[in-house]
């Protein structure tokens, strides 16, 4: 059941993602949306991008159900939901309190001296010190705009980046199109899933809820791959983030996403790190790593070490520019992929104004999380049925070019910007460690198996690196 245009929309972006992904196209009679668009004021069809990748992570949960079971269930949608969803961060709220700003002091976008601008992303301490070592500077915004106006942007971008900086120049749409990566990255679908190996069929677990006994590895950081495995936990998964107490953590960000899952320390740089790794790998279905490409491998976790430790496994690479073109190993968060690939220049013009503007949540992350339970889930079925294991790859910039290819909302700037107040009906509590917890409920609402998370946020670290027992 679908209604209105946008819905209609939404129905052909989960058709193509299911189509690319090798999902039974019967699923999609599964389907129930709802919503217009504009759910958030933008140009770009961010309503559509939410419910679209809510939905198809719906739709695959409720495929491993009915692969296992035989039994169907509906999928229900509602696009404001979905939008409210895709930024669920600014939602939380834990002892009563929010947060005042994700961004660190000098994080954002400056003028630069040849009329170009730059994006900092200075929210880790250590590429906070990267730039403020380039720029020989005072950790000020004054000082560091003083600086950057003697500075051309692109030679900057470059300059950074060699030094370990984590910046973006900002690009127009058509400088982006022009760019080598971007045609990389043209080249690319949405969500990319291949067979790497040879493995018997694993049989998918018995259970209450569509992924029981789904045993997820999470070793990704910030938004997008905390957001995949949030969403697998969401439909039953045992899921256990992977990181280490040397590690810069946004935390804030880990209470939202580490709802559902169990959090343990292996320190990858060490050889005891790097056997508990091992050891679980071996009791692992799906394995969802967001190291910068190459960095992983540098550790003994390539693609074709983990499937020769657990033949069969499922593993979802994340990345931020793709795994191909001149930026494959290029660092980059959602906002600088935003600020690289025309998002901000579009977003600013369309608005009316000069000044770039950033789109109303962090889409590019939230979307690519979706996509990576999409992924994940449609792989495990393949696994299940013909065996093999599997490699799934996301980037936020191939996300990005499928929310571009959505299409634009010449209105998009009259919708409203739903503050706390305004959500509550799409509000849960719960307890956890750090007092009671007010977040977001999962948007996708499936009618035989409600989506849920059994576990509490807890601190990192918190866990044995260790699966439970039964």
């Amino acid at each position: 059941m679908t209604s209105g245009k946008a819905t209609t929309q939404t129905r052909s972006a989960i058709a193509a993602l299911w189509q690319c992904c090798g999902g039974d196209v019967a699923a999609l009679d599964d389907l129930d949306l709802s919503g217009d668009e504009p759910a958030l004021p933008s140009s770009f069809r961010v309503g559509t991008a939410a419910q679209a990748s809510i939905g198809a992570a719906g739709l695959a949960a409720a495929e491993l159900w009915r692969q296992r079971t035989g039994r169907r269930q509906r999928v229900r949608v509602d696009m404001r939901h979905a939008a409210v969803e895709f930024r669920s961060e600014r939602y939380l709220r834990v002892a009563g309190k929010g947060i005042g700003s994700l961004w660190e002091s000098i994080a954002g976008l400056y003028r630069t001296g040849d009329g170009g601008h730059v994006r900092l992303h200075t929210n880790f301490r250590h590429h906070r010190d990267a730039v403020l070592s380039l720029l020989g500077c005072e950790p000020t915004r004054e000082a560091v705009q003083a600086a950057l106006l003697r500075w051309n942007a692109v030679d900057f971008e470059t300059r950074a980046y060699d030094a370990g900086c984590v910046v973006a120049a900002l690009r127009s749409p058509e400088a982006w199109a022009a760019h080598a990566q971007a045609a990389a990255v043209a080249s690319l679908p949405p969500i990319a899933i291949e067979k790497i190996g040879e493995a018997p069929p694993h049989a998918l677990s018995d259970g209450p809820r569509p992924l029981s006994g789904l045993h997820v590895l999470d070793l990704t950081r910030v938004i997008a791959g905390p957001v995949g495995g949030r969403t697998l936990a969401a439909h039953g998964a045992t899921v256990m983030r992977i990181g280490a107490a040397n590690l810069p953590t946004f935390e804030w960000l880990d209470r939202d996403t580490g709802r559902g899952k169990l959090s343990a320390h292996a320190d990858l740089k060490s050889s005891e790190g790097r056997r508990a790794l091992e050891r679980l790998v071996t009791g692992a279905d799906v394995f969802i790593q967001g190291y910068r490409p190459g960095a992983i491998a540098a550790l003994g976790f390539a693609p074709a070490d983990v499937a020769r430790l657990k033949p069969g496994i499922v593993q979802v690479s994340l990345s931020a520019y793709g795994h191909l073109g001149p930026w494959a190993g290029r660092r980059g968060f959602d906002s600088l992929v935003q600020t690289a690939s025309g998002f901000n220049q579009a977003e600013g013009a369309a608005a009316g104004g000069e000044r770039p503007r950033e789109l109303p949540c962090q889409a590019l992350d939230h979307a690519s999380g979706y996509l990576i339970a999409l992924g994940a889930m449609l792989a495990r079925a393949r696994q299940a049925r013909a065996g093999g294991s599997w490699l799934v790859r996301v980037s936020l910039a191939q996300t990005g070019r499928w929310i571009w290819q959505l299409g634009r909302e010449a209105q998009g700037f009259a919708a409203a910007d739903p503050g706390y107040d305004e959500v509550q009906d799409l509000m849960e509590t719960s307890a956890s460690p750090f007092g009671e917890i007010r977040a977001v409920k999962h948007a996708a609402l499936l009618s035989e198996t409600p989506a849920r998370w059994d576990r509490p946020t807890v601190p990192p670290g918190t866990h044995a690196p260790a699966w439970p027992e039964g």
